[in-house]
Parts: C-alpha cells; structure tokens; sequence
C-alpha cells in the first residue's frame, strides 16, 4: 500500500478515529445485549419486566446492526482511499465536499445524490 501524505493522510486518520468510537459503541451495545441475556440475578418475575428486558435486548441488537454496516462503510472508504476512489459520489461520480467528509468522512454521497436519494426512499436516481 502507498503511504498516505496531505489530505489523504488526513481523511485515514479521521476514518481510523471514528472507526475506533465505533468499535467501542459495538463493544458496549454487545455486553449489554450479552448481559440481558445472561440471566442475571435480578431476572425479570413480572411480565412488564420481561417485556422491557426484550425490548432493550432488540434495541441493543439493532445498534450492533446499524455500527457494523458503519464499520463495513468505513472499510470501504479506507479501501476507496488507498485505491484513489475516495472522495467521489457512487451515484454522479462528482467530488464530495470536504466539509460533509470532515463530518462524515465514510459518506458515499454528495449532498445532492443523498437528498436525491431521501426523496425517493433511498435509490439510484441515475438508474432506470
């Protein structure tokens, strides 16, 4: 792999940051969902109880879902990053801006495509 230098170098350790927070987040949301299903000391005799135990489980499990397909982006934007595809919307192919990386630095839209994409549910609008 080429060593990364100026931008580049930049938007790899703001990948590698956020990568690492959402690591944690992946970490914590996994014990929690373990722990309410470990049968704890105090397990759940009322129904009420049992009821919110599971909620909190699926919660717990959903946020595991949603930081590993976070995870997944940022790889792929590491990926993009080494292979000189970084920064470029999958849709129009146009650059994104480097103020949505500095917020987003995994994002694979412009802020146009992705509105584009709010608007119609989330498709390619480039795609008959």
């Amino acid at each position: 792999m080429a060593r990364l230098v100026g931008k580049k170098k930049k938007y790899y350790e703001a990948l590698v940051k956020v990568r690492q927070s959402i690591s944690e987040q992946i970490n914590f949301h996994a014990s929690e969902a373990l722990e309410s299903d470990s049968g704890k000391k105090n397990m759940a005799t009322h129904m009420a109880d049992l009821g919110s135990d599971n909620s909190r489980r699926e919660i717990e499990l959903q946020l595991l879902t949603e930081e590993g397909d976070v995870l997944e982006r940022i790889d792929e934007a590491i990926d993009r990053l080494h292979h000189n595809d970084y920064g470029s919307c999958i849709d129009c192919e146009k650059d994104i801006s480097e103020a949505r990386l500095e917020v987003k630095p995994y994002a694979y839209y412009c802020i146009k495509c992705k509105s584009i994409r709010e608007k119609n549910n989330g498709t390619n609008p480039y795609v008959d």
